[in-house]
């Protein structure tokens, strides 16, 4: 009830802005090497939340949020199969970022063959200019889905599809409020979905 009653405190602080690197060219791929040095340079997520400094209390908070993961999404998960690595660009102090990463790091926890690392934008540029926002931008987060070769099999950019289309919709609303309702289920459904893709061989970024 406390991790809730946080929640839904912080759900009507000033929204930070995430890092929206100015705009460049596009690479049209990746080299699978240069995937797995970011990726290998990453941290993973307890580390991260350890060193985090800007919302510090929203990511611990979500984190305990996050222990409620549905069960059905973390068995569709696990029956995926195989080893699958994520690769995360994020800041701490990104609203979209402290409201889904915490969710992933939860299922992750219980999903062996999944592992997760996280690298800020100073290292994952490149990874971030080649998965933009619909509308063209470079934004944190940048969730990547790598398969055991270290390819592009699947990403997640900035915020659920759910939550992009809410926003068109109700122009002026917070995305914040939605967030602290939502509790990560919509992210954690979204991410199972592009996963379950993968292992029939799909590639799938949203």
């Amino acid at each position: 009830m406390l991790a809730l009653s946080l929640l839904a405190t912080l759900a009507f602080a000033p929204e930070p802005t995430c890092l929206i690197p100015v705009h460049a060219t596009a690479p049209t791929s990746i080299a699978t090497d240069s995937l797995r040095a970011i990726y290998e340079r990453g941290q993973p997520f307890p580390e991260f939340l350890a060193s985090a400094e800007r919302r510090k209390e929203m990511w611990e908070a979500n984190y305990k949020a996050g222990e409620a993961v549905d069960a059905t999404m973390v068995s569709r998960a696990r029956a995926v199969g195989g080893t699958w690595h994520i690769l995360v660009v994020a800041i701490d102090s990104c609203s979209d970022s402290v409201s889904t990463i915490p969710y992933l790091a939860r299922l992750v926890e219980q999903v062996d063959g999944l592992e997760m690392r996280i690298v800020l934008p100073s290292a994952g540029k490149s990874v971030q200019e080649a998965h933009r926002t619909p509308d063209g931008r470079a934004a944190t987060p940048t969730v990547v889905l790598l398969n055991p070769e270290w390819e592009v099999a699947g990403c997640f950019v900035e915020r659920p599809v759910a939550l992009r289309e809410w926003l068109e919709a109700h122009t002026g609303e917070s995305k914040m409020d939605w967030y602290a309702k939502d509790l990560g289920r919509t992210t954690v459904a979204q991410f199972v979905d592009l996963l379950e893709k993968a292992g029939h061989g799909e590639m799938r970024c949203e």
